[in-house]
């Protein structure tokens, strides 16, 4: 406990999933947070629930003057702010490239990759001047692999990690760190969505467990908050411009198939001779 002690932090997208998980972790940890959505009947209630230690702000991420007033709002409430987590994210314009709408891709992309852009750039606005700070931004294992999510969604989540190290590598100067998250597909309102009822967590964890290349083991918002916290606290003092991943190993190769030599054969060398004799 106490990793975050005496810092303040802004989350957008904090009414539910990694928003929602992270606000609660970090206030466990001992930190004040300013959480902005456009959910507000659910941003409320996650603040109540989290006390003094939170206020909520209505922020629409496709708006500066919204996000620039979160950042805001932490400085005011709090004195300051240590840690910008730009969570806010839809899964946005969906369909083949062909029949994409411009104005779906527009909006996908100004959530996605504008609201992080506004959230780095406010941040930094009141980060620099106190030599100090995190900046977390979630990315995607789409953001990273091609086909594992729509197009617009894609092309942002890989933008967010280019930003990522082009940010980080202005800010390190300044004694900021920027970096990223990149979850796969993860028990969250938003996946649940897919499936029709964006409050059934519970089944999605069941459905995802079943296609995990984890045995048995979905994927979770507190996965994420915990790899947020980890972003956010001094133990991570010497990372930036990173992309942490939260994938159970699926950018890296791991499969349901498992790997493609599974029991063990006699070597095998040129002109497919085996053994060593």
């Amino acid at each position: 406990m106490g990793r975050l002690d005496g810092k303040v932090a802004a989350i957008t997208g904090a009414a539910s999933g990694f928003g929602a998980a992270a606000a609660k972790r970090f206030v466990e940890e001992g930190a004040k947070v300013a959480l902005g959505d456009i959910q507000d009947d659910r941003g409320r209630a996650v603040a109540e629930a989290l006390g003094d230690a939170a206020v909520y702000v209505h922020c629409d991420v496709t708006k500066e003057e919204d996000v620039a007033a979160l950042v805001d709002a932490a400085v005011a409430n709090f004195g300051q702010l240590d840690i910008m987590y730009n969570n806010a994210g839809v899964v946005g314009a969906v369909g083949p490239i062909d029949t994409t709408e411009c104005a779906e891709w527009d909006k996908t992309i100004a959530i996605h990759l504008s609201g992080t852009f506004y959230g780095m750039k406010h941040a930094a606005r009141v980060m620099k001047p106190r030599g100090t700070g995190s900046i977390i931004s979630m990315a995607s294992t789409a953001g990273i692999l091609g086909g594992l999510g729509p197009h617009a969604y894609t092309a942002a989540k890989h933008a967010i990690v280019g930003l990522t190290k082009g940010v980080g590598a202005e800010l390190c100067h300044h004694g900021i760190r920027v970096n990223a998250i990149a979850p796969a597909g993860m028990a969250t309102s938003m996946v649940a969505s897919l499936s029709g009822d964006p409050d059934d967590i519970e089944g999605t964890k069941a459905r995802l467990a079943t296609t995990s290349t984890l045995k048995n083991r979905a994927g979770t918002a507190e996965d994420v908050a915990n790899a947020a916290l980890w972003l956010a606290s001094d133990e991570s003092g010497y990372t930036t411009g990173h992309t942490l991943t939260t994938d159970a190993g699926t950018t890296t190769g791991a499969s349901l198939e498992g790997p493609a030599f599974r029991e063990r054969e006699e070597m095998i060398l040129e002109a497919g001779k085996r053994g060593l004799s």
